[in-house]
């Protein structure tokens, strides 16, 4: 028998516990794959928001503040100072980071209700975060840039560099965390 409190249940539900669901509930346990991505997109805002807000910060203290908007240039990491320099480096390092540890446990306790055990996910989410986490911080200092030409202030050009990082992560780590990294049944 499928536990009704549960529409994302691995049990299919009964055609009279079906019946005996309400729409909302009858949808969701006739879709749950389909709810799924939805709870993924909707709590990856919890991680979303930590993001924008330590983005935020980060702006005013490291490049308001303390003015760190020396060029910022190593290996593939590209923060000139019109990409906010140093400042929007640090800025974006330590928003993704937080952001990470909010969307592991988010992720594997609320979307996924993984039954793999926090060694085996940790360490294969971590290859992913430090994939996003690289790309994360490659591509604000591109974007920033050619917002702040396109005559946007620092906050607005972080803000839409946290939107294109936020959409690209979404594409890419849906299916691993899925299939990979939180699957159910492991």
């Amino acid at each position: 028998m499928s536990d009704t409190t549960n529409p994302t249940s691995t049990q299919a539900p009964t055609p009279a516990e079906l019946a005996a669901m309400g729409p909302v509930r009858r949808w969701i346990a006739t879709h749950p794959t389909i709810w799924e991505f939805i709870l993924f997109n909707v709590l990856s805002n919890i991680s979303t928001i930590a993001r924008f807000v330590v983005t935020w910060i980060g702006t005013a203290v490291f490049v308001g503040a303390l003015g760190l908007t020396a060029p910022f240039h190593f290996l593939i990491f590209n923060y000139p100072e019109s990409g906010n320099g140093l400042g929007g480096f640090l800025t974006f390092l330590t928003a993704e980071v937080l952001a990470q540890v909010v969307n592991f446990f988010v992720q594997m306790k609320w979307v996924f209700k993984s039954d793999s055990s926090f060694r085996n996910a940790a360490w294969k989410y971590a290859i992913l975060a430090v994939v996003i986490v690289v790309v994360n911080l490659v591509l604000p200092g591109y974007v920033t840039a050619l917002c702040q030409g396109w005559g946007m202030n620092a906050g607005i050009a972080g803000t839409i560099a946290s939107i294109v990082n936020t959409l690209l992560a979404v594409v890419v780590s849906y299916p691993i965390l899925k299939f990979w990294i939180m699957p159910k049944g492991k």
